[in-house]
């Protein structure tokens, strides 16, 4: 731990990065996998558990925490790391994404968006400068930029539109995030899917020299494949010596390939929502425990697993779980995802300290392409 924000790199491995970034909260090992906790909570866990699993730094959003309990009632309460027991490192997104995509009624404009709470209906006002604010009122260490996020396909037009408006806020979110010694603001890149809109995005936020760098506007919707091709043309116009989150990124197989092209953070509710619908990920794959076929199979989901929900429990018994709705269910399949995405994490840090992060990416592939075990 530091008094101040550093990113280190220790080892790379052809475009793979292992570092360390380093804040008065404490050390988040790169590449780390962020958990969503949207509200001040991961969903289905105890963050003394998340912690144990290898989290270095969870998730907040800012859009949530404003409409309940509100950003004022937080900062009363001694902040988002005292209400919650979570005295490590928390990224707050800056809620543009959710108002966007939840709000049934919203203005938008150069001063901000004008938007109506899913709640209860209630219209609010949120600005780069307010976005900022609430952020330091959760007393978040890594803060986002305010930024317009369009789901794609879009227009060229429109997309250019979203890209620009969001330079022009990150430059006001830096000047009202001023100097905090100890914590950070990141930019966003965006450009959706037209690659000269996403170069100029991050030549200008690179301009800015801010403490790290996101890419945003991804995983919405885009084949797999235009979304590396955005990560390929994106990277080499950002500095080296800063930390790359790319936003709600996702599945096992993004975050390897995505590692591979010098992707340093990630962020996704996959393993918590889909752990509360019976879909569990293992080294094997994805195993769907709905299927009739694990209904008397007394086998776990991975007897090698150092997670207890994947290695003590029996499939049949998961089975039943999710078949009934049991609250139970969901727990121990989100338990067992976060395990296997933080295994998977580590095991990412530790090849590319050895040099083999190829190897690696080729092993761990080729036994999800081998499936899960053969029913009974």
């Amino acid at each position: 731990m530091t008094d101040t924000f550093q990113f280190k790199l220790l080892a790379t491995d052809g475009k793979a990065r292992r570092g360390e970034v380093s804040m008065p909260r404490g050390t988040i090992r790169t590449p780390a996998f962020m958990p969503v906790g949207t509200v001040g909570t991961v969903k289905a866990m105890y963050l003394d558990q998340v912690r144990e699993l290898g989290a270095d730094i969870i998730l907040g959003n800012t859009y949530h925490l404003m409409l309940r309990p509100g950003p004022e009632r937080v900062a009363r309460l001694g902040g988002l790391h005292e209400l919650i027991r979570w005295p490590f490192p928390i990224l707050t997104d800056s809620g543009g994404f959710q108002v966007m995509s939840l709000s049934g009624l919203r203005k938008l404009d150069e001063q901000g968006v004008t938007f109506k709470s899913h709640v209860d209906g209630a219209l609010h006002h949120m600005s780069p400068e307010r976005s900022i604010e609430i952020q330091g009122l959760l007393d978040s260490d890594i803060q986002m930029q305010l930024d317009e996020c369009v789901a794609l396909p879009a227009s060229p037009k429109e997309i250019e539109r979203a890209m620009e408006m969001s330079l022009r806020w990150a430059e006001r979110c830096k000047v009202a995030f001023g100097d905090q010694p100890g914590k950070a603001m990141f930019g966003i890149v965006q450009g959706g899917d037209i690659p000269h809109l996403r170069v100029r995005s991050a030549e200008a936020l690179s301009g800015l020299d801010l403490k790290g760098y996101a890419i945003g506007g991804l995983a919405v919707g885009e084949p797999q494949e235009v979304m590396l091709d955005m990560i390929d043309t994106t990277i080499p116009h950002l500095p080296t010596e800063k930390p790359r989150y790319l936003m709600g990124v996702g599945t096992p197989d993004d975050m390897l390939k995505s590692v591979a092209r010098g992707i340093d953070m990630f962020d996704c509710v996959m393993p918590t929502r889909s752990g509360r619908h019976g879909l569990a990920f293992t080294r094997r794959g994805r195993i769907n425990l709905r299927n009739a076929r694990h209904a008397e199979d007394m086998r776990p989901l991975d007897e090698e697993s150092t997670c207890p929900a994947a290695r003590d429990y029996s499939r049949a018994y998961l089975h039943h779980l999710v078949r009934a709705n049991e609250s139970l269910g969901g727990m121990l399949l989100t338990w067992n995802n976060l395990s296997y995405y933080q295994d998977l994490m580590a095991g990412i840090r530790k090849a590319i300290e050895e040099g083999r992060f190829a190897d690696f990416m080729a092993q761990t592939q080729e036994m999800w392409a081998r499936g899960d075990l053969a029913p009974l």
